[in-house]
């Protein structure tokens, strides 16, 4: 019977290591991906958030505008839901080197942690999001992949105590606002 839990348990340590992929496998991919410049200016974005069974929650259109001066930006979202509610988040990001960068922002809790790599994203944080009269904090494991020089397809897995709450699905256009 103990070795038969132990076995179990290190099936399941193997399993969570291989629970997403690396940044690094991106590193070879194009288009090139800097967030520094494609972040930079007027987008706009569609998105669909999905509950833990997969089912389509929440749909939202998103207006950005992003600024940078050398390494340090300012990324100004504004979310209107298919619900009628409205939203808006401030992020500020660093970059340390060309890959590695810090970024916070009002509901994130700390600092969000990213890297960049080939066509590339990838930012972990914990988010306080809003639920009737209170709060709940989700980890979110957030990819960014650019399609081309104007398209971003961005996937967020978010997560609760380790098991998986949600999905965001997000399409990102540069192309009209050029």
């Amino acid at each position: 019977m103990k070795s038969k839990l132990m076995a179990a348990a290190g099936l399941v340590l193997a399993l969570a290591g291989c629970a997403g992929p690396n940044i690094a496998e991106y590193q070879p991919l194009k288009p090139q991906f800097d967030m520094r410049q494609y972040l930079s200016g007027d987008m706009e974005a569609w998105g669909v958030i999905f509950d833990y069974a997969g089912k389509q929650d929440l749909r939202f259109h998103v207006t950005m505008t992003g600024r940078w001066q050398g390494n340090k930006g300012t990324l100004e979202e504004h979310f209107v839901y298919d619900d009628g509610r409205t939203d808006q988040r401030t992020w500020q990001i660093e970059f340390r080197d060309d890959n590695n960068f810090t970024a916070t922002a009002g509901d994130v809790i700390g600092k969000a942690e990213g890297r960049q790599e080939g066509n590339a994203v990838n930012m972990r944080y914990t988010l306080r999001v809003p639920r009737g009269d209170s709060s709940i904090d989700l980890s979110m494991d957030d990819w960014m992949y650019m399609v081309d020089e104007n398209r971003v397809l961005n996937r967020t897995t978010m997560r609760k105590f380790g098991v998986k709450v949600g999905e965001l699905v997000v399409v990102f256009d540069k192309s009209k606002k050029k």
